[in-house]
């Protein structure tokens, strides 16, 4: 069981001790995503949805690095900091998600790093993944 550390440069660096996702037999497991820019660092300005965006575009990247995509996410968490910004939240998030979306909770947080209004993480499952043979 080898455990391969994602870190990529299209989503911003970890904030802290923590790596961007986790390739483990098959499995990427990510870190939440902010609304941050990858190139600054720097949160982006404007409301719930352009975070949602901005946070959903970083989960894309890293999962992109890790060789999956949106469509191979298995589960997600969305923490919000206002639950009321729920609505707004999921219709962007319904873009990224049209068929098939993943298991998911919601729940609202006490503050979000940054001053965010939004963080989103994964757990997906690579396509291509082919589990040993049992012997």
């Amino acid at each position: 069981m080898t455990r391969y550390v994602i870190a990529t440069d299209r989503a911003p660096k970890a904030i802290g001790p923590y790596s961007q996702a986790i390739l483990l037999d098959g499995w990427v497991f990510c870190s939440g995503q902010i609304a941050l820019v990858p190139e600054t660092g720097e949160l982006i300005a404007g409301d719930v949805r352009a975070q949602t965006e901005r946070a959903l575009e970083n989960l894309s990247g890293v999962l992109g690095a890790a060789g999956c995509g949106l469509r191979d996410v298995v589960r997600t968490t969305v923490y919000l900091a206002d639950i009321a910004d729920f609505p707004a939240m999921n219709e962007i998030y319904a873009r990224y998600f049209p068929t098939r979306p993943p298991a998911r909770s919601t729940i609202q947080a006490a503050a979000l790093p940054k001053g965010g209004r939004v963080e989103i993480d994964a757990i997906a499952r690579l396509p291509q993944f082919e589990p040993p043979s049992a012997t």
